[in-house]
Formats: C-alpha cells, structure tokens, sequence
C-alpha cells in the first residue's frame, strides 16, 4: 500500500462511526449532547486504530517510517485523551432510563447499572495509561514493567469502552454499529495478540546465539549474533531490530539495537551497544553461546529508494552504528561517490572502529571528520560540536543541494544538525534521521 493511502485509510475507519449515525437518521439532540455523542464515538475508533499504529507492522512503519508511526500514536495519544475525558461532562440531558414512547433515546441519557461501571472504568484508565505513558521516564519502575502494564491497560480500556459504547450509547447499540465495534475491538485485541504471542512463536523458528561479546571502547561493547541454521536476518543497511537476549522470546525484555553489520555479511550480525542503563549496563554479562532473538528489521535510515550525488554522514556516540552498516555495504560494493563522516564524541575513548574507518578511506571517496567536546593535550581533529559553521569548513558550497544527509545520534544531537543543515540550506528533502523520544 502507498505511504499516501495509509491516513485516509485512518482518516477513513476514524469517520465511519459519523458516517453511521447519518446513516441511522435519528432526530437530533441538543448541539452539545450531539457533540459529545460525536467525540465518543470517533475518539474510540481512533483509539482502537492506534493499537495496530503500535505494533510494529512493517506493512505500515516500512513506508512511513517506524520513528514516524510511533510519534504519530505518542503525540495523537494525548488531544485524543484530552477529548476522551471531557466529553462525559458535554451532555446536557438528564440521566434517566430511556422512556417506552422515546425508542431513539431523543430525550434521555441511560447510562446506569454496568454500562456506567465500564464507562467510568475506560475513563479512569485512559487517564492512567495515557499518562503512565507520557511521564514514563519519571516513573520508578523499569521499562518491562511499564510495557506490560501499557498492554494489559490498553486492552481493559477497548474491552470497558466497547461495552459502555454498546450498553448505554444511543447509536452503538444498534446491530450496524455493534458489528462495527466488535470487529475494531478484535482488530486491537489480535494486534496485542501478535506482538505478545504471534511474533515471539516466529522468532522461535529463527533463534541466535551469541558467538561474540568484546568491549571494543569506553562503556561500548560489540555484540555478534550468528543464526542457529540458514542465513542471517535480510535487512538494509543502517535498520534496526528489537533484541531478546539469554532469555524466551516471549519476554518483555527487549530493546532496539541498529545493526553495524553490512547485509551483504549473511553468516552473522553485529550490534554495538552502549551501556548506559538498567538493561545495557548488564550486557556484559551475556556468556557466549547464550540464546537470542530477533523482531526486525525495522526503519527508514538507509539509502534504499535515494539516489544523491554524495553522501554526508553525521553521528554522535553510537549512533555511527546503523552508518557503519551503511559505510560497510558501500566498501564490499567499492562506490565511487564522495562521501563525508562526521564523528562526534566528548572524548577520544568512546571512539569505536577508527582503524576501519581509516581503510575505507583508502578505498572509498570517504573524508572522515573525528569531533572531540573534551579532546586530550595533543589532539589534532576538530573541537567541540557538530554545528553549521563546522560543517561548512569541510563540506564545499553546491553539496548542500544535492547530497544526502543522514544523521543518527541522542535526539537532542539529531535536532542541533538539522538546524544547522536548515541554516546553510540543505533541503528537508536531503536530509534522513530517526528520531525516538517525542516529549
């Protein structure tokens, strides 16, 4: 499906709710009750589209990139919340139970008994994951336990919503909608259902083990994966997967990795990891020959589908990473057009494959640019960080127009060079990152 298709699609299932009561022809209500009636009914088909914006399905992050779709779902979240939660108090109509000559419910709100115990129950954890979910990182309890909680409250807010919407709703409890909430819900429920059962079953079929696990700079380790039979994961050079190690697949413990490996090495892949937290800071301690399992690959920071004149790489820290791969597919290929690295690190320790880089500099058009914030007593690279004025030194006039940029690092990192690209007139055309923190 065309990346064009896939939001009217959305726009499409979000309105079919609206496109029903006018079908249904019921007299009207009062402006607000109408409104609020209108606001319930898309907001929860919004809702349950969300679940499948969620689930890594590459049939839709492949074409509008992964980093996209999630800051699509983190940033809908919280409107489609805000409206979610206000339109209970809109209604202006009395809560009685329907009257037998008002078979349209023209006059009265019934809304008692169960229907009002899962409508306040989907309304009170909407408010609870919605927010759980935007102060996560404030939250003192680890990403697993989040992530579970996440699931197990998204699915008890579509089952409560879905039954307040057919219970109490003057619309939903008529046989076409009902249809139509049934099917939502279950479209919700089996994309839960994929991600915690039907993707770690397939991961089952294609295990890893560790064969490598080395420090290779300061706090940065390199992780190598071979298969356990046939080849290794296909996958563009500069994707990423979610990684399960030393454990079952149907764990919750699984974080994303970019590959540094090229996809022309089949027999293996290469991951470098930076320890820096609950999960990273222990991944010294995998053994080798320790199982491993992989969901990917995943995201747009390739080169796939892009032509240019030229490259310019630009990463901070480990986010050489996924343009390692990049760089490595271009040596084994020997591509003939120019390219530049800029490297940015705090100090020369955290330097990762310097020598490499080195080698492909003999072979490839490739000028690397080493960038220390904190450099030792005798450095001869630049200083500082990577902004428009450092670029411009090294980067001639006219390569701003037609040269692709891609950038990888902490978001922060991500955000300053795309300013200072803008600055000096790189297109947003040219210009390729992913981002994965939306606050």
């Amino acid at each position: 499906m065309s990346p064009y298709l896939l939001f009217p699609c959305y726009l499409a299932l979000a309105l079919v709710p609206l496109g029903m009561t006018w079908y249904l022809g019921y007299p009207p209500r009062p402006f607000w009750d109408e409104l609020s009636s209108a606001i319930a009914l898309t907001g929860f088909a919004i809702l349950l589209v969300e679940f499948v914006l969620s689930g890594r399905f590459r049939v839709i992050s492949g074409r509008l990139g992964i980093d996209a779709t999630m800051r699509f779902h983190q940033l809908a979240a919280r409107p489609l919340t805000l409206l979610l939660l206000v339109h209970p108090f809109l209604y202006t109509m009395p809560f009685k139970p329907s009257l037998p000559w008002d078979a349209t419910r023209q006059l009265t709100l019934d809304v008692e008994g169960w229907s009002l115990v899962s409508g306040l129950a989907a309304w009170v954890l909407l408010a609870v994951v919605v927010g759980a979910a935007m102060f996560r990182d404030q939250l003192p309890y680890r990403y697993e336990a989040w992530r579970v909680s996440h699931g197990i409250g998204a699915a008890l807010i579509a089952l409560f919503g879905a039954h307040h919407a057919m219970e109490s709703g003057r619309y939903s409890d008529h046989p076409m909608f009902i249809g139509f909430w049934l099917a939502m819900v279950g479209l919700a429920l089996s994309t839960l259902a994929m991600v915690y059962v039907g993707r770690p079953l397939l991961q089952l079929r294609h295990p890893y083990r560790v064969t490598s696990n080395r420090p290779i700079a300061l706090k940065t380790r390199e992780l190598v994966l071979e298969p356990a039979r046939g080849r290794a994961l296909d996958f563009d050079a500069g994707q990423f997967a979610w990684l399960t190690l030393d454990r079952s697949p149907f764990s919750i413990r699984e974080h994303p990795f970019s590959i540094c490996s090229a996809p022309c090495d089949t027999d293996r892949l290469v991951f470098v990891i930076k320890q820096a937290g609950d999960f990273t800071n222990r991944i010294g301690e995998v053994a080798i020959g320790a199982p491993a399992y992989l969901d990917g690959p995943h995201g747009g920071l390739v080169l796939t589908g892009r032509d240019s004149r030229g490259f310019v790489f630009i990463a901070g820290g480990v986010g050489v990473a996924p343009i390692l791969s990049i760089l490595r597919q271009l040596f084994v290929t020997n591509d003939p057009r120019p390219m530049k690295l800029f490297y940015g690190n705090r100090i020369r320790e955290q330097m990762i494959y310097a020598d490499e880089l080195r080698v492909m500099s003999g072979v490839l058009d490739l000028e690397s640019v080493h960038v220390l914030s904190e450099p030792p007593s005798g450095w001869t690279g630049e200083v500082g960080q990577i902004d428009s004025a450092l670029i411009q030194r090294h980067c001639r006039r006219g390569e701003q127009s037609d040269w692709l940029y891609v950038i990888c690092g902490p978001t922060a990192m991500i955000n300053s060079v795309e300013d200072a690209l803008t600055e000096i007139g790189v297109p947003a055309g040219q210009i390729v990152s992913e981002k994965f923190s939306y606050l």
